[in-house]
C-alpha cells in the first residue's frame, strides 16, 4: 500500500450518510474503490433515481470532491455566476465543485457522474504525487471500476477542466477498455513543454499551486479542513495527522520539478504517448491560455492517434465556458453520440470549431477542416533595426540591438494595417542572439496596438490583461528536433544544455503559442523581446483567491525562480543581430 502513515486521531465528524436521494439524483457518498496496490480511494457517485444502466462521466483529481466551488474558489465563482447567469440556472448549485461538471445538469440527461478524490487528497488516503505514473494507474483502475458497476452501461467518458483535462491525455495512453470518449477542456499534455518549463525556463506556477490548492485539501487535515455544504461531513475525512506526518505523505513538488531541468525520464513518465491516445476526443483550448491552458489541446488534436477527434477553441476565463450553455451543450452532443450511441450528427461535425476573436471580447463561431488552417497565408515580417520596425521586406542593412535582460526589452512595430487582418494559428520567431554571459532567456510577446497606441489585451484564461500570444526560450536549450519541427512550430528537444560563449551569436527558433484575432485596419502588430515576464502597462488585474501573486499580465504563470535564473547569468545584456544572410523574422498565420 502507498499510504506512508496510518497514525493520527479521528476528529468528531458529522455522520456522512451512505446514500441520499435528493434534487432528482441518487447519491452514494464516499464509495470505496480499491487500487491494484490495495489502497482504497473514495468517490461520490451521482446517478438517476430510476434503476437502470447509464453512461458514466468520471473525474479523478486532488481538489477534494466535497469542497464546493463557491467556498473553495469564491472569486472565480463570483465572477462566473455574475457575468453568466446560464451557469447557475436550472440547478440548486449545491453540488458545484471546481473544474468538474454540475451533476444536476448531467444526471437529468441520463448520466452517472463519478468524482474520485485522488491519492492523498480529500477523503482518499495515500501519498500525494501529482501527475505521477501512480496517479495515472489509479485513474485507469477507477475507469475500469466505473465501467463494470451494475448501474453503468459499460461506456465511460472523461470530462473536466485543467487538471481533470491534463490527466485524461495521460490515462488514455494506458487504453482502459471501458474508456469510450473524452473531453479535454484546457488540459495541458506535455509535462515539460506545456507545464513545468516553457522553452526550458522553469515555471513557478506548480510550486505555488501545490501550496494553495493541494496542501490545503490533503487527507489528514481533519477539522482544519472544510465541511461539505451538502451532508456536513469533513471534505478531507475525519483523520487528523500532525504537520510532520502530512509532510511525509506528500512529495516536495516544487523541489522535484526544479531537480529535473531537462525533459528526462521524470517528465516523460508524466506525458502522453501520442501513438496510444486512440480514444475519440474533443480537445478544447483557450486563446488566452498561454502558460498552461492552450498548447496541449492543439498538440493533442494534431498528434493523437485517435481517428475521431475534434478541436474547439474559445476565450475568456478558463473555467467559464465549460459551465455555460454553450460549453455544456457542446459536451452533451459529443458524449450523447459516443456514450449513448445517438445519431445526433456529431460525427458529421467539421473537426475544428473556432470562436474567432475580435477586439472587445467578441467571438464569432467558425468551422474549419484542419489545424493549422490549410488556407493560411504564412507571412514573414522582418525585424528591422532601423526604427525597430516589423517590415514585409528584409532590412537593407545589418544591425544589432541590445537590451538589459532585467529591463523592458525592445518592441518592434509594424506599419498601420491597411485593411482588417485575421491572425489565427501558431507563430514562430527566428533570431540570432548573443549574451554578455553564458546564457539568456528570451520572452517573445506578440502584441497588437490600436491607432492611438493603446495595447489591445483580453481576458485570458486567468489574467484579465492577457497579450495576444507569448513564447519563451532559454538560449542554451536551442536544439530542435528536425522530425517534429515545423516552420510555424519549432520543437525543442530539451535534452542537453548548450551554454553560450559571451559575445558569440547563435541562431534560435522560438515557438509562440497559437492565437486568434481579427485586427482592425489602422492597428499595428507588435513584437516585444525581453528577458523577463511580460507586464501589462495599464494597471493591476487584481487577485484571485486561488493564487499567490497579483495578476500583472501573465496570471500565475511566472518565471521568476532565482535558483533557476541566477542573476549572474540571466541579468546580463542580450543582443539581437538583425539583417544580413540570416535575417531575424516573425512568421505569422494570416487567414484570408
Amino acid at each position: 500500500m502507498d499510504e506512508r502513515t496510518t497514525t493520527g486521531r479521528a476528529a468528531p465528524d458529522t455522520t456522512v450518510p451512505a446514500s441520499d436521494i435528493r434534487d432528482g439524483m441518487r447519491i452514494d457518498w464516499d464509495v470505496p474503490i480499491t487500487m491494484d496496490d490495495g489502497l482504497v480511494l473514495r468517490a461520490d457517485v451521482y446517478r438517476p433515481v430510476a434503476d437502470g444502466t447509464y453512461p458514466v462521466l468520471i473525474t479523478y483529481g486532488p481538489y477534494a470532491k466535497g469542497l464546493s466551488f463557491q467556498e473553495g474558489y469564491p472569486s472565480a465563482w463570483e465572477r462566473m455566476s455574475t457575468k453568466h447567469p446560464d451557469v447557475t440556472a436550472n440547478s440548486s448549485n449545491l453540488y458545484q465543485s471546481w473544474e468538474v461538471v454540475d451533476p444536476e445538469k448531467w444526471v437529468s440527461q441520463g448520466y452517472a457522474c463519478v468524482r474520485v478524490d485522488s491519492r492523498g487528497c480529500g477523503c482518499s488516503p495515500g501519498y500525494i504525487d501529482p501527475f505521477s505514473p501512480r496517479e495515472t494507474r489509479d485513474y485507469h483502475d477507477c475507469i475500469e471500476w466505473a465501467g463494470t458497476q451494475p448501474w453503468s452501461n459499460g461506456k465511460v467518458g472523461l470530462n473536466g477542466i485543467s487538471y481533470f483535462g491534463s490527466n485524461q491525455w495521460h490515462v488514455a495512453s494506458l487504453q482502459p477498455p471501458h474508456l469510450a470518449a473524452m473531453c479535454i477542456w484546457e488540459g495541458a499534455a506535455d509535462w515539460y513543454r506545456d507545464m513545468t518549463h516553457h522553452g526550458g525556463i522553469l515555471s513557478t506556477f506548480w510550486a505555488n499551486w501545490y501550496d494553495m490548492q493541494v496542501k490545503t485539501v490533503q487527507h489528514g487535515i481533519g477539522e482544519r479542513g472544510r465541511r461539505s455544504r451538502v451532508h456536513g461531513g469533513l471534505v478531507c475525512g475525519p483523520v487528523e495527522l500532525g504537520a510532520a506526518e502530512l509532510e511525509r505523505n506528500r512529495c516536495d513538488f516544487g523541489a522535484e520539478i526544479r531537480a529535473h531541468p531537462l525533459d528526462d525520464a521524470y517528465h516523460k513518465a508524466r506525458s502522453p504517448d501520442w501513438s496510444r491516445v486512440v480514444t475519440p476526443l474533443l480537445s478544447c483550448a483557450n486563446w488566452g491560455g498561454a502558460g498552461l491552458h492552450a498548447r496541449g489541446n492543439f498538440e493533442g488534436f494534431v498528434r493523437a492517434a485517435a481517428g475521431q477527434k475534434w478541436l474547439e477553441v474559445h476565450g475568456i476565463e478558463h473555467w467559464t465556458e465549460f459551465y455555460t450553455d454553450y460549453g455544456r451543450n457542446l459536451q452533451l452532443r459529443f458524449f450523447d453520440h459516443f456514450l449513448k450511441g445517438e445519431d445526433n450528427g456529431w460525427d458529421r461535425e467539421p473537426p475544428v470549431l473556432l470562436q474567432v476573436r475580435h477586439p472587445g471580447e467578441r467571438f464569432v463561431p467558425r468551422q474549419e477542416n484542419e489545424w493549422p488552417i490549410a488556407r493560411t497565408r504564412w507571412s514573414e515580417l522582418y525585424l528591422d533595426p532601423d526604427g525597430l520596425r516589423l517590415t514585409r521586406e528584409a532590412p537593407p542593412r545589418t544591425g544589432a540591438v541590445s537590451f538589459e535582460a532585467v529591463g523592458e526589452g525592445v518592441t518592434f512595430l509594424s506599419d498601420p494595417l491597411g485593411a482588417p487582418t485575421e491572425l489565427t494559428g501558431p507563430s514562430a520567431l527566428k533570431l540570432a542572439v548573443s549574451s554578455s554571459t553564458t546564457d539568456c532567456d528570451l520572452f517573445a510577446v506578440l502584441r497588437v496596438f490600436a491607432a492611438d497606441m493603446k495595447e489591445i489585451v483580453f481576458q485570458g484564461a486567468i489574467d484579465p490583461h492577457t497579450p495576444i500570444a507569448q513564447g519563451w526560450l532559454r538560449a542554451s536549450h536551442r536544439k530542435t528536433d528536425p522530425a517534429l519541427s515545423r516552420p510555424y512550430r519549432p520543437y525543442h528537444v530539451h535534452d542537453a544544455i548548450e551554454p553560450l560563449r559571451p559575445g558569440e551569436r547563435v541562431a534560435v527558433d522560438i515557438e509562440i503559442w497559437p492565437t486568434s484575432l481579427v485586427i482592425p485596419a489602422g492597428y499595428r502588430i507588435g513584437l516585444t523581446i525581453r528577458g523577463k515576464d511580460y507586464v501589462y502597462g495599464g494597471g493591476s488585474g487584481g487577485r484571485l483567491s486561488a493564487f499567490k501573486n497579483e495578476l500583472t499580465g501573465c496570471g500565475p504563470f511566472l518565471h521568476d525562480d532565482p535558483l533557476d535564473r541566477p542573476p549572474a547569468i540571466f541579468a546580463g545584456t542580450t543582443t539581437l543581430h538583425l539583417g544580413g544572410a540570416a535575417p531575424a523574422l516573425l512568421l505569422l498565420p494570416f487567414v484570408p
